[in-house]
Formats: structure tokens, C-alpha cells, sequence
């Protein structure tokens, strides 16, 4: 699906007829795009806040049918007034908010972070009027001490005639090799609620080595084989790194134990795939 441009990621073009029409924020360098673009949805618009992120996009654009579609912009300012009109009625909005408000890994301070989106969201969703809300979160948002957050976007939903559904979803599932579990939220009228179930999945689990055996062996590495074999696991969860605690590597120390385990470098990430003769442990690249 990707290869590496430019020190960006490229995504292989896709050509499915699409069904539905999407607004989505918090995009990210476009992986929830993807999988929006393979299930139907033509995007009206993408909103990012990093340049980067944005950059990548851009470079997908045509990919993933979104020429002129990308905003880098604030989405507390989002959409601007020249935009609102061209904006309303998506069937869907869709976004991955940011996560450190209900992450087990950061201080949880829900509604009193300042890096909390939902309200954001339910607000757009007031303008907009999208037919579906979809937003994907941690694990951590399910926690009983959010249970009175949870139920005060389900009543703000309600309140537009949307009725959220709430779903643990184990990435891993769904064919991808690391454990990741996420919080999905969907919200729709009653009337489309009779159509819609969350996904079970396959009991087929995908391995680190499966996952990554060609690309590894793709320079013609002559451990890519074997380093496949050992890494028979799914990964700890990959989070790329911080911008506030020292930029890219697989994670905390246990995680990176975890990696360790795998065959895999976990203290920071690769340029390129490994090279024949290369006998270190390898790297992940972007």
C-alpha cells in the first residue's frame, strides 16, 4: 500500500467508484483516508493542522481523490466563513481527535485538556448536520471514569436526531500486525441504525514478520527470511515517537522490549530497508 518518496509515503493509486462523500479532520498523513476512500466515501475535504502530515497528503492527493480538498488549518477555526456553504450535509464526518485527554499513557484529563476535540466534533456536527458521525479514540475513552463524558456526547448527539454507538475494535483483527486497540464512535439517525453493525472481524492474526518479510528482504537482505520466522507475533502498539519527548522510536522502555523480541531496533526508526551484507538488528522505516 505505501512505498517510500521523498521521505514521504506514497500510496498506490486506487479507482473504486465511490458511493458517499466524507469530511474528515484531524487526517493525519491520511490513513483513516484510505480506508475511507477503499470503503466508498469521496472526500470533500481533509483538515490537518501539521505540515507535514499535510505534505504527505498532498502527495496522495490523487490517490485519494483529493485535489484542492486539503485544509491546513486550526480546526477550532475550521471551516473559515467562505468555506461553510460548500461544507454542509456530508454523509459523513469523520476524525481521529486527539488521544493525550484519555490515553492511560498521559494524565487523562478529558473534558479539562485543552487538546480535547469531541466538543469540537459535536459542534461541527450542529453546523454541518453530517448524516453519520464516525470518531476513532484510545482504548482509554471507555473507562468508567469517562462514562459521564461518553454520555454527554451521546445526549448532545441525540439532541440532532444521532445515536452513538460505541465499539471497542482490536486493530489486530483486521489485519494489522501490532496490538492496537481503539475506541470507534459512530453515530447515526435511528433509521440508518437499522443498517449499520460493527465489523467482527477475522480470528486470523497477521505476524510482524508476515506483515514485513518482502520489504525487508526487498534490497536483498540475506536475513530477511530468517529475521521473518523469528518475528511470529503481532508488535506492541507503534507510536511513532513525541514532539515532546525526543522525536522518533517505537515507544516506552517496555515496548521497546517488546520490539527487542521481535528482532526489531526499537530506538528509533531506519532511512532505508536493510542492505545485503547487513548484519545488525534492523530498523523500522516509515
Amino acid at each position: 500500500m505505501f512505498r517510500a518518496h521523498s521521505g514521504l509515503a506514497k500510496v498506490e493509486r486506487m479507482t473504486d467508484a465511490k458511493i458517499y462523500d466524507a469530511i474528515e479532520t484531524c487526517a493525519g498523513a491520511g490513513g483513516q483516508a484510505i480506508g475511507l476512500h477503499r470503503a466508498g466515501f469521496a472526500h470533500r475535504a481533509l483538515v490537518e493542522i501539521d505540515r507535514h502530515a499535510c505534505a504527505t497528503l498532498r502527495l496522495n492527493a490523487d490517490r485519494i481523490n483529493a485535489e484542492g480538498k486539503i485544509f491546513e488549518d486550526d480546526l477550532t477555526k475550521w471551516p473559515r466563513r467562505p468555506e461553510v456553504g460548500s461544507m454542509m450535509k456530508p454523509s459523513l464526518l469523520a476524525g481521529g481527535v486527539p488521544c493525550p485527554p484519555f490515553s492511560m499513557a498521559g494524565k487523562q484529563l478529558g473534558k479539562d485538556d485543552e487538546r480535547d476535540l469531541f466538543p469540537r466534533m459535536v459542534s461541527l456536527t450542529r453546523k454541518l448536520k453530517p448524516r453519520a458521525l464516525l470518531i476513532e479514540n484510545v482504548r482509554g475513552l471507555l473507562d468508567r471514569k469517562f462514562d459521564d463524558y461518553r454520555a454527554k456526547i451521546d445526549r448532545d448527539l441525540r439532541k440532532m436526531g444521532l445515536h452513538a454507538h460505541w465499539q471497542l475494535i482490536q486493530a489486530s483483527d483486521f489485519g494489522v500486525p501490532q496490538l492496537r486497540p481503539r475506541t470507534i464512535m459512530v453515530a447515526l439517525s435511528a433509521a440508518d441504525a437499522e443498517h449499520f453493525e460493527f465489523p467482527d472481524g477475522s480470528p486470523r492474526q497477521l505476524s510482524v514478520g508476515d506483515a514485513l518479510r518482502a520489504s525487508m528482504g526487498s534490497a536483498g537482505w540475506e536475513g530477511a527470511e530468517d529475521w521473518a520466522e523469528g518475528a511470529d507475533q503481532i508488535a506492541p502498539t507503534l507510536v511513532g515517537g513525541s514532539k515532546k519527548h525526543g522525536g522518533p522510536d517505537l515507544g516506552p522502555t517496555r515496548a521497546k522490549r517488546a520490539w527487542l523480541e521481535l528482532g526489531v531496533d526499537g530506538m528509533g526508526i531506519a532511512n532505508d530497508v536493510p542492505q545485503p551484507g547487513d548484519d545488525g538488528m534492523p530498523r523500522l522505516t516509515v
